[in-house]
């Protein structure tokens, strides 16, 4: 099978390449990122001579590139990866979002209709949902609620593949996943940004009153999910992934600090995010159930993994980004 990933520099992306090419001889795998801020080259160094791998520069927005690198390479699926991700940047300038997330989505699906592609999964988030208070959680047909700038164009793209489908049969499989943490974070997303920060004795900023409650997952457990769906999963169909493992930001906080070894007294809690959803919690028993997908890391363990690598690797974080921009 060949695959196009498209985003496959960013974080998921990347880890998603390498686990799909180390359990599978039979992929070729064609990864087609913009590189902009958060999609690193390095990211893929240990694979870029790998015989069933090949990487374009370039943007999903742009129809001829795109068009033309399917009709010449003829990939059974796309998996769309590609997407500006940070809440914070799209309170800030929403532009970006709308261009990738919506116009770049909607560019690879007239793509993958025109050129009769196998299947077209997209990777989506729980926080297209909104919001949502204890002990609930969102399953596949709870109501899109997006409250921010990010949410709302991932929530935008998530309906234009609906449509694809609904409309003009496209094979299409959309994916919503809870918060991903482990290597290749780009660090300003809070476990590797806090890592970093606290490596340094720099305060940690944690929004409102650290009340904020997300579900956490690690990569390599949404990159199996990943794979089962591109494998079995059912054309039109939504999968929820989550790991059942709920935290408050400040607990997350203290339990980074406590492994790095620092004191409590580096936490700042600064003024609330616009906006700042209070709480997600993702129903997987869907995909558990129909796809027998099961998360294997505890996430403490997990943790610790992912705190001893970016402490190995600080020459990758000051090749990622200069902290104090964030």
């Amino acid at each position: 099978m060949h695959v196009f990933v498209t985003g496959g520099l960013g974080f998921i992306g990347s880890n998603f390449i390498r686990e799909i090419l180390s359990s599978n001889s039979d992929i070729f795998v064609t990864n087609i990122d913009a590189q902009t801020y958060a999609g690193n080259p390095e990211n893929l160094k240990d694979i870029e001579n790998n015989k069933n791998y090949q990487y374009f520069k370039g943007e999903i927005q742009n129809y001829n590139f795109i068009d033309n690198l399917v009709k010449k390479y003829k990939p059974n699926a796309i998996i769309n990866f590609a997407a500006e991700t940070h809440v914070d940047r799209s309170i800030q300038s929403a532009d970006p979002f709308i261009e990738t997330n919506i116009i770049g989505t909607h560019v690879l699906l007239k793509v993958a209709l025109k050129n009769k592609l196998q299947k077209y999964i997209q990777i989506s988030t729980d926080e297209v949902y909104g919001s949502i208070k204890p002990p609930d959680r969102f399953n596949e047909d709870s109501q899109i609620k997006p409250n921010s700038p990010y949410s709302a164009s991932k929530a935008s793209a998530d309906m234009l593949v609906r449509s694809y489908n609904k409309t003009y049969g496209l094979n299409t499989i959309i994916i919503r996943c809870s918060n991903n943490f482990g290597p290749y974070q780009f660090p300003e997303k809070v476990i590797p940004y806090f890592i970093s920060l606290a490596l340094e004795n720099n305060k940690v900023p944690v929004y409102g009153d650290g009340l904020n409650v997300r579900d956490w997952i690690y990569v390599t457990d949404f990159c199996s999910a990943i794979s089962l769906v591109l494998e079995k999963g059912k054309i039109g169909d939504v999968y929820n992934v989550g790991s059942d493992c709920e935290l408050k930001n400040i607990d997350l906080t203290k339990m980074i600090l406590k492994r790095l070894g620092k004191d409590e007294s580096l936490i700042q809690y600064v003024e609330d995010r616009l906006g700042h959803d209070r709480r997600y919690a993702m129903d997987s028993s869907k995909i558990q159930k129909e796809l027998d997908w099961k998360k294997k890391c505890n996430f403490e363990e997990a943790l610790d993994l992912t705190i001893e690598w970016y402490k190995k690797n600080q020459m990758w974080i000051e090749k990622s980004t200069n902290l104090s921009s964030l």
